[in-house]
């Protein structure tokens, strides 16, 4: 169990950068570890374990959504952290500062970690191949927004 505290918000940067990140959580230096050591272009979509249920990790290819399609499911997490990579195609994604949401679409759903908000993001952003965007539980957002197919990882980090 890790003691919650406020973190940054948002933060976004390439992958070769990754070891700057490594002490503002226990668990990142091992999640950017598994991303290098796992080749993650060659990887099956699907769910793996890096470390219990502390460190889990899914690779998605889907088809981009639609901005309207995305705000559906705009979203931020209580018990985890995500740390969303771009593999290849271009991905962009909408974001707001939760303590500025204020239109819950349902309340929080303990067991998938999610609550969703019908407000609209503040900004956009583009992530491409080995970019990647960390959220915390104070990050509101709404990933998969493009055109033709996305592959991505998502790494869910035990806060």
């Amino acid at each position: 169990m890790y003691i919650k505290i406020k973190l940054l918000e948002m933060i976004i940067d390439t992958l070769s950068n990754a070891n700057k990140y490594f002490s503002v959580h226990p668990l990142f230096r091992k999640a950017f570890e598994f991303v290098q050591d796992s080749r993650p272009e060659a990887m099956k979509p699907g769910k793996y374990v890096i470390s219990g249920d502390d460190l889990n990790a899914s690779v998605t290819e889907k088809a981009g959504k639609t901005v309207e399609e995305s705000l559906e499911k705009f979203e931020c997490h209580d018990k985890h952290i995500d740390i969303q990579i771009c593999i290849s195609g271009s991905e962009k994604i909408g974001w707001r500062p939760r303590e500025s949401c204020s239109n819950k679409k349902e309340e929080y759903n303990s067991e998938k970690d999610v609550t969703f908000f019908k407000d609209t993001p503040d900004m956009f952003f583009q992530l491409t191949s080995n970019q990647f965007v960390i959220f915390f539980p104070e990050d509101v957002h709404a990933p998969m927004i493009g055109e033709g197919t996305i592959k991505k990882m998502v790494i869910k980090v035990r806060v």
